[in-house]
């Protein structure tokens, strides 16, 4: 029997973002879990450091100061990319809904720019959530890279790739090509 042993194929399932919704309402995901959907799988998320959340903090605070009269400023919200993804970005800039997105997540449509923070997650941001943000045709994402003090700006989506790569550092100054009259010193992003 070793010589023919039997193969047996195990089957992945892939769960959309209403299979996603209806075990976070149920209980079985928990609101407050480090989780996302990403390609139809539950995925943990990277664990944060302090240097993590400061940035994060800090990107907020200056958002807020520039943008948050124009815009929503989202903080780790869920974005509906599509059925199979449904990411948390650690920042989101949202056009303006009276309701704040309370009946549903914020679409594709709907966001202006993504910012990811990476101390630990930078490779998995590159390729596996930036391919999917230039396919859903997210105008413009910034890869915020602690360890680097940099930042990866990508935007101009066209055929599920972005064609506008920039690496900006210290003492630049990184201009948004999707939110109008919005630039932003990076040495104030890591509080230099």
């Amino acid at each position: 029997m070793d010589a023919m042993a039997v193969q047996i194929q195990i089957e992945r399932r892939k769960f959309t973002v209403n299979d996603y919704a209806r075990m976070i309402e149920s209980g079985i995901l928990g609101e407050d879990d480090r989780i996302e959907l990403i390609g139809g799988e539950i995925r943990q998320m990277a664990p944060v450091d302090s240097a993590h959340t400061a940035s994060v903090k800090r990107l907020n605070r200056l958002l807020m100061e520039q943008l948050g009269q124009r815009f929503i400023i989202g903080v780790q919200d869920p974005i509906r990319l599509n059925e199979l993804n449904e990411p948390q970005p650690d920042l989101s800039i949202l056009r303006w809904h009276d309701d704040f997105y309370e009946q549903q997540h914020p679409a594709p449509g709907d966001v202006l720019i993504l910012i990811e923070v990476a101390n630990t997650s930078l490779a998995y941001d590159r390729t596996e959530k930036l391919p999917r943000y230039a396919a859903a045709g997210i105008p413009e994402v910034w890869l915020v890279d602690v360890a680097h003090r940099a930042v990866e700006q990508y935007a101009q989506p066209v055929n599920g790739q972005y064609t506008q790569r920039a690496v900006l550092s210290r003492d630049m100054v990184l201009q948004s090509s999707a939110v109008s009259d919005f630039e932003l010193d990076v040495n104030r992003i890591f509080g230099l």
